[in-house]
């Protein structure tokens, strides 16, 4: 993977924030060297008024391909877990903390890998370019990688996912499993208890956000 002399996207970033100003903008961007085995950026997606924002890690194999966040079997099962909890996906902005795909290949297929916090770090100012637009009252980070993005790698998912606290990015933050955890559970009984828990904690976002007279 070629080298890149910046560690931040900062320098991307348009003086003017717009959709399609960081829609354009990201896929330029060289911010660090992910872009270079990568199809394309994938920038979040939804409405700009939306009040309630999730964000995961970064895009799989066919968000890369077709440029949209969340259209793979994880963004299948997020959305099926926000129409049992009563959210309809079109009212919610879905992005990553990452937006270039990270991956390994293994002979034909290209195997997720994890981001690390260089490339975290790195891709912030997108994640942070999109609250600043869109001004959410609710964000709900999915997994791990995103919830350390934005509290810090302190920050345990498995102490404190489904607890509401504030954050200086939106009044209401919270965690929860992403997707893809799901689908690597062992078998068909854990992935069943998984994804119960899954929904309660959309079903605890979908309540507050009532509660917010939304």
């Amino acid at each position: 993977m070629p080298q890149t002399d910046s560690t931040s996207a900062a320098e991307y970033i348009p003086e003017h924030l717009t959709p399609r100003a960081l829609r354009e903008s990201v896929q330029r961007c060289r911010g660090c060297a992910l872009y270079a085995r990568a199809t394309q950026a994938v920038f979040g997606e939804g409405p700009n008024s939306a009040e309630i924002v999730f964000i995961g890690e970064q895009p799989g194999d066919e968000e890369d391909r077709q440029g949209h966040p969340f259209v793979g079997p994880s963004g299948k099962l997020l959305d099926r877990g926000l129409e049992e909890a009563g959210i309809d996906r079109s009212q919610v902005y879905v992005t990553n903390a990452v937006k270039h795909f990270k991956f390994e290949e293994r002979g034909k297929r290209r195997i997720h890998k994890k981001p690390n916090s260089v490339e975290i770090r790195a891709c912030r100012p997108w994640l942070e370019a999109e609250i600043n637009l869109i001004q959410p009252r609710i964000i709900v980070c999915l997994g791990a990688t995103a919830a350390q993005a934005i509290f810090g790698s302190t920050y345990r998912l498995t102490k404190e996912r489904g607890l509401f606290v504030r954050n200086s990015w939106a009044p209401h933050v919270t965690s929860t499993v992403h997707p893809s955890a799901i689908l690597r559970a062992p078998d068909e009984e854990q992935r069943h208890k998984e994804y119960e828990q899954f929904v309660a904690d959309l079903k605890k976002v979908h309540r507050l956000w009532k509660g917010l007279g939304k």
